[in-house]
């Protein structure tokens, strides 16, 4: 399966496309060629994670400053619906 990585993968899914590229770079049967553009997919997928992860911490951190935990309001990066 080949990863595709873009900003709209969740965490869940940049993370399992993310470990067929380790296990697959691993396994000692990639050429050298495809190893280098799986490298390049696995950074894009970290990168993606990591903005998960951040954009998760910042929901957590807001919501432990809200008074009470009854005021609600829209986090950041969210569109309205």
């Amino acid at each position: 399966m080949e990863a595709t990585p873009d900003n709209t993968l969740s965490f869940e899914d940049a993370l399992a496309q993310l470990e067929t590229i380790v296990d697959a770079m691993e396994s000692g049967d990639v050429p050298l060629a495809d190893l280098l553009i799986k490298y390049e997919e696995g950074n894009k997928l970290l990168k993606i994670c990591e903005t998960r992860l951040k954009d998760a911490e910042m929901k957590i951190e807001l919501l432990k400053k809200q008074k009470d935990g009854v005021a609600f309001s829209a986090f950041p990066n969210e569109r309205s619906r």
